[in-house]
């Protein structure tokens, strides 16, 4: 199915897109709120895009630095060229060690690998301990955003989900009761899981320490009680000084939440006493992409998600309709670019406006990466349809014949006919009635009669 289709689906419920799109643009106004209250929030932007171009261009350098840095302070670090070898070393570190539950805090990284359904069809239960990602996970089905896992469902259902898995009363749907039985159920989870899976926001250079950034703190119960701790960290998420950490914290939560930082903030370096800490450095296709300047800066990106929510066709299609692991505009570029026989309708999933350029907080030029992927894969159709536009437009009679003839065929065919036509335009539009006269032939008509 293409994303038009998937997202066809979602509109479908009555309300279903409105609502979406209510809950999505009142995270975007939080984020204009906390950037207007920053003065300096240009400077910081500008800052961090040069950051990531500079760390991208000497990235070889800084992933050597950043392993023998960690392995220092205690340590190991494992590289993975694509999603298979990344799953291999995580089940390998899970046997050697017999674990047989382990808790795992949000990763994008790790849904990109599939490391959940790997881990689970060779005996091994993987708890997802962030709230929403628990939501879909119950559900069975992926996250529709990369922040806000949950955020197409509304509270009637979870609640309906947890008297089903959680045992809550039926009808329950009050907010703090449906979080108080997840924080009962998760607990427990907390407390008998053998290892802990975390991602990682931001890995750095200098010091070979990793960040993670949570609201629930909940990576740091799933790494403080387990002996075992794996970090699954891209590549692109390095930055070469423990300095430049604040300029990206100080965009990060503004972005995501419209908050001035996250609730938790964890640095580790190195494991703690008696622990282990297993970093494992992830490349599947992200080389590729900074060999390719067009989507190079790509991998500037943060996963804050302000792009999503900004985005009209995310709003109203939600996250879903992308059918991949990152959706909305930054999805749109990354996911043809490593996969475009599997996504080549996403750059099209857009409406041009531009609003997810203004927002991201390192300065991705989306608008101009989505663009460069359409010229790239445009369907045959619409390149057909755009150069016979062009051919019709740059010539006085060529585009008087091709205006006649369009208005000629609204008079003679029948209404619904043409429409079928358009169908891909006339779905969510009206068509205009074309004027029984040109404006050309008009004025000529004018001129004669003075």
């Amino acid at each position: 199915m293409t994303h038009a289709e998937r997202a066809a689906l979602f509109a479908a419920e009555p309300g279903r897109s409105a609502w979406h799109d209510e809950a999505l643009w009142s995270v975007r106004q939080r984020r204009d709120e906390a950037v207007r209250a920053l003065p300096e929030w240009g400077r910081l932007v500008e800052l961090a895009g040069q950051l990531k171009a500079h760390t991208l261009a000497r990235l070889p350098d800084y992933l050597e630095q950043f392993e023998s840095e960690a392995t220092a302070r205690g340590a190991v670090v494992h590289w993975a060229k694509d999603a298979a070898e990344h799953n291999r070393i995580v089940l390998g570190l899970l046997e050697e060690r017999r674990v047989e539950r382990v808790a795992k805090s949000k990763s994008m990284l790790t849904e990109e690998c599939g490391l959940n359904p790997y881990l689970e069809a060779r005996g091994i239960e993987v708890i997802d301990t962030d709230l929403g990602e628990r939501i879909v996970q119950l559900r069975n089905e992926a996250p529709s955003h990369i922040v806000l896992p949950a955020i197409h469902l509304k509270r009637t259902e979870i609640g309906a989900l947890f008297h089903e898995h959680l045992g809550t009363p039926a009808g329950e749907s009050e907010p703090a009761a449906l979080v108080a039985a997840a924080r009962q159920d998760l607990r427990r989870r907390f407390l008998s899981a053998q290892a802990g899976i975390t991602g990682v926001n931001f890995g750095i250079a200098e010091t070979g320490g990793i960040v993670v950034c949570t609201n629930e703190g909940n990576a740091d119960l799933g790494t403080s009680l387990p002996p075992l701790h794996i970090a699954s960290m891209g590549i692109e998420k390095l930055i070469p000084r423990l300095a430049d950490l604040s300029v990206f914290l100080r965009l990060l939560a503004r972005s995501a939440t419209g908050q001035p930082i996250t609730a938790y903030t964890s640095h580790f370096h190195g494991p703690r006493p008696d622990a282990e800490l297993h970093i494992v450095l992830v490349d599947n296709g992200r080389s590729a992409l900074r060999a390719r300047e067009a989507v190079r800066e790509a991998l500037h990106c943060i996963r804050c998600g302000a792009c999503m929510n900004t985005c009209p066709v995310f709003r109203y299609g939600g996250g879903h309709a992308y059918g991949a692991t990152i959706p909305g505009p930054i999805g749109s570029v990354l996911e043809p670019a490593k996969h475009p026989q599997h996504h080549a309708s996403l750059p099209f999933a857009c409406s041009g406006c531009g609003a997810c350029g203004g927002v991201c907080p390192v300065g991705i030029d989306l608008p101009q990466q989505l663009q460069s992927l359409r010229a790239e894969s445009g369907p045959q159709r619409g390149a057909m349809g755009l150069r016979a536009m062009s051919f019709a437009m740059r010539g006085r009679r060529r585009y008087a014949l091709a205006t006649g003839v369009m208005r000629l065929a609204q008079r003679l065919l029948p209404r619904l006919v043409i429409e079928r036509m358009a169908r891909g335009w006339t779905r969510d539009r009206a068509l205009p009635q074309a004027a029984r006269e040109s404006f050309r032939s008009w004025w000529q008509k004018q001129e004669r009669g003075r």
